[in-house]
């Protein structure tokens, strides 16, 4: 196992403390006049930090089990509502064939996904139905069709006028769920990009341009941050290393296992996460 350096835990600590604050704020805490209320903060970061740090540390041991190098998680503290740009590893060497290039790819994401699962359905228990006042410029999250559906099931729909307010374990297991669609669209070399590369080979270049395309013109039609999110990836790149030994058959298991990963992206896939009450 990797040495852990004093980096990781200095990012980790920094970036707990900035969820904690992240989720105190939500719950109308000022951290400056009332930080004996951080404590508040609780239930949202302690379950991000758990999505995020078990989608990295599932790639490290599938990276490991492949005897791929690959360095501990990476967080990364930022003051926004939800404190954190997320976490990642570094691979440090090849990816031997493509079956492991499927594992790695896909071992966070499903692990990830599975603890958002929980977390939304948990959360949700605690949420609550409240009237809305018609207020222009409120910030509204979207839906996934998983999560749309697991609100039903819970909560029942709203009647008209009313929303959702979210407890913060289910905030944290919505986030849980967008960040796991980000990192399924299969698009360079994120995980999704792994994936594809896997299925499809030299094809995944082309999937990667078009689906360039596809987040520009969501860009334009649904969320703004989708045009960032394309001029990032057009950044990025659309190449991918190629695996040691492409020649070895992608075994059937694994064909299955990425088949679910982009059912996974379907049903938590927002086209627009967020969108302001006019």
């Amino acid at each position: 196992m990797r040495r852990l350096t004093y980096l990781h835990i200095l990012l980790f600590t920094l970036t707990a403390f900035s969820t904690l604050v992240a989720g105190a704020m939500q719950r109308g805490v000022n951290p400056l006049k009332e930080p004996f209320r951080l404590y508040e903060g609780l239930p949202f970061s302690f379950t991000l930090m758990l999505i995020l740090l078990s989608h990295e540390l599932s790639h490290y041991f599938a990276s490991r089990r492949h005897n791929t190098e690959a360095t501990l998680p990476y967080f990364i503290p930022a003051p926004s509502i939800i404190g954190t740009f997320g976490a990642f590893i570094k691979m440090k060497s090849p990816i031997q064939t493509r079956s492991a290039l499927i594992d790695i790819g896909a071992s966070g994401p499903i692990v990830g996904f599975v603890v958002s699962f929980f977390a939304s359905v948990a959360g949700l228990a605690y949420s609550k139905v409240i009237a809305v006042p018609s207020e222009p410029g409120a910030l509204g999250l979207g839906d996934s069709v998983l999560f749309s559906a697991l609100s039903r099931v819970i909560l029942g729909v709203p009647p008209e006028g009313h929303d959702i307010l979210l407890h913060p374990v289910a905030f944290a297991g919505w986030i849980g769920f967008f960040v796991t669609s980000l990192n399924l669209i299969p698009i360079g070399q994120l995980d999704g990009g792994h994936i594809a590369y896997a299925f499809f080979g030299r094809f995944h270049r082309f999937i990667s341009i078009t689906l360039v395309g596809v987040l520009a013109v969501l860009g334009l039609v649904y969320w703004e941050g989708w045009l960032l999110w394309s001029v990032l990836m057009l950044v990025l790149g659309f190449s991918h290393p190629p695996v040691v030994y492409w020649e070895m058959p992608l075994e059937p298991g694994r064909r299955l296992v990425g088949a679910l990963s982009f059912f996974i992206f379907l049903i938590t896939f927002i086209p627009m996460p967020f969108y302001v009450a006019g």
